[in-house]
């Protein structure tokens, strides 16, 4: 049986909610690492390995989504949890976005968060030596789409399109939504445009057997997961 014991890198500027967290967390145990500004956890993760990530997101210097950018840029594997006392639906979905595995809204139960840290390691861990399957991670900013480490430079279009699905996953969404959403305009030719978009993506997709735009034929499409 492996003795490995998890290493945590914890981002929390909080001193006492960090001191409470990261006891709670040692005493699992887990091997954890905790810092209190976005800079130090970049330089942490940039010089130590780790198995999974919380972050923060009000953070000093560097905030928890620019850390979490960053440490996407680098590693597409990892998970990322974000504890933050954010709770609107924009800053879930944005932390989402930039390739979170989940978010928890403070004051969350101590049981909930172990209990999600044991869930993201075992799927992470599950078949050791093997490869695991990403979700794409997309960059609407920067426009890029990075898939098992590869980054692509997608155009305005084909990102406002992926990011419509990915908020959507295994969700029939309709042609005519899809194209007032984008485009403003559901007519023939604006049409033919989402086609050619929808068939790039695919083509992106490709190396995630898991992951594919389906097409409902004349109602929409789905993206399975």
């Amino acid at each position: 049986m492996s003795s490995h014991i998890a290493r945590i890198l914890f981002v929390e500027d909080d001193i006492n909610l960090g001191f409470v967290v990261r006891d709670t967390l040692e005493n699992v145990p887990f091997d954890v690492t905790h810092c209190t500004t976005g800079l130090d956890g970049w330089a942490m993760f940039q010089n130590h390995p780790f198995d999974i990530c919380l972050l923060d997101v009000m953070l000093p210097q560097t905030d928890g989504f620019t850390l979490a950018r960053q440490i996407r840029a680098v590693n597409t594997q990892i998970p990322i949890l974000f504890l933050s006392a954010l709770a609107n639906k924009t800053d879930r979905l944005e932390g989402l976005r930039l390739g979170a595995d989940d978010f928890l809204t403070k004051p969350f139960s101590i049981d909930e968060l172990i209990l999600k840290i044991n869930i993201f390691l075992r799927r992470t861990t599950v078949n050791p030596g093997i490869q695991p399957l990403t979700q794409p991670v997309l960059d609407r900013q920067n426009l890029t789409l990075s898939i098992n480490g590869q980054r692509q430079i997608l155009t305005h279009r084909e990102t406002d399109v992926m990011a419509y699905l990915l908020d959507r996953p295994n969700t029939l969404v309709r042609r005519d939504e899809l194209l007032l959403a984008i485009w403003g305009d559901d007519d023939y030719f604006m049409g033919r445009s989402l086609d050619v978009f929808i068939s790039r993506l695919r083509k992106r997709l490709a190396p995630i057997s898991t992951l594919r735009i389906e097409n409902v034929h004349g109602v929409g499409f789905i993206l399975r997961q």
